[in-house]
């Protein structure tokens, strides 16, 4: 059984923060307790810490994926021993189908007018879902990916002349921690921690390559952020104030986010999110920012 540790013997241990919030003694002595005794996988224990210590969304969902990496690195950090990790069935872009939804078409240019409306549709079925991984498996740079914390996806059809499949976009939990995003916000470390699930990441963005429809991106974006605020606020019951986006600076130009009035404010470093040893093994990306109201740094903790 693990033994009951005190305040200060906590704080001697440098117990990192969970989601921005420290963890006192009591919790940090159930969480030792969970993986100590019980029998579980990595991702049932993650589970069963959460229901006890009632880390749960505004909406009531556990933060169960959060709280697997937080187990992972107190691990890594020597503060608590886990399961051996399970062999698990391979997922990814090797399980996915490619179907005629996907297959590329003869290349379509025009104006919006021709084909306006634009629809985004929430992807909210196993037929979407899989529509939607598809898309991006077979059209995006970065392949499909399963989004880190809480997601929502949209695919994107064209009205005229008839319905058409035209892209997709994914709206995912903001970076952690971003020097150029948290200096363009006025954020200290723990302002940053006690508002960060007020910004919102566009983590993809697809346009199918054989369409060259002028203004379409951009205006897919416009589109996208005056619809992601309502859907996140009712799926997770947090009402975004900020989205954020990276754009791979040796590919692209970012021109449609410019064009639908996003901000650059800086570089990242070339880490990946869950990068804790500092180690510079990704590309370097422009940061862009799009606020979705005039006071967004007030709504996000900043004062004056």
């Amino acid at each position: 059984m693990a033994q009951p540790l005190k305040s200060e013997q906590v704080e001697a241990l440098s117990v990192p923060a969970f989601c921005g919030r420290a963890v006192d003694a009591e919790s940090f002595g159930v969480l030792r307790e969970i993986v100590a005794s019980c029998v579980l996988s990595r991702h049932e224990l993650a589970r069963t810490v959460c229901e006890a210590l009632g880390w749960v969304r505004p909406n009531g969902g556990l933060k169960a994926r959060e709280c697997y990496e937080f187990l992972e690195l107190l691990e890594s950090r020597g503060l608590l021993h886990l399961p051996a990790r399970r062999e698990q069935r391979r997922r990814g872009p090797t399980s996915i189908v490619f179907t005629e939804a996907s297959r590329e078409r003869s290349s379509r240019q025009g104006t919006l007018r021709e084909v306006t409306p634009v629809i985004l549709g929430l992807v909210a079925n196993a037929e979407d879902r899989a529509t939607w991984r598809e898309l991006v498996a077979r059209h995006h740079y970065l392949g499909h990916k399963v989004a880190y914390g809480a997601h929502l996806r949209y695919l994107v059809w064209l009205s005229k002349p008839s319905r058409e499949l035209a892209g997709c976009l994914q709206f995912s939990s903001a970076a952690r921690r971003l020097a150029a995003r948290d200096h363009f916000i006025g954020w200290d470390d723990a302002t940053r921690q006690r508002n960060l699930d007020r910004v919102v990441c566009n983590s993809r963005f697809l346009i199918l390559p054989w369409l060259s429809i002028q203004g379409l991106a951009s205006h897919v974006l416009s589109l996208a952020a005056r619809v992601a605020a309502d859907d996140w606020e009712e799926a997770y019951a947090v009402r975004p104030v900020l989205l954020e986006t990276f754009v791979d600076r040796e590919r692209y130009d970012g021109t449609c986010y410019r064009a639908a009035n996003w901000l650059e404010v800086g570089e990242t470093t070339g880490r990946g999110r869950m990068d804790r040893d500092r180690k510079m093994d990704r590309v370097i990306k422009t940061c862009l920012v799009y606020p979705l109201v005039s006071n967004f740094r007030r709504r996000l903790g900043v004062v004056g």
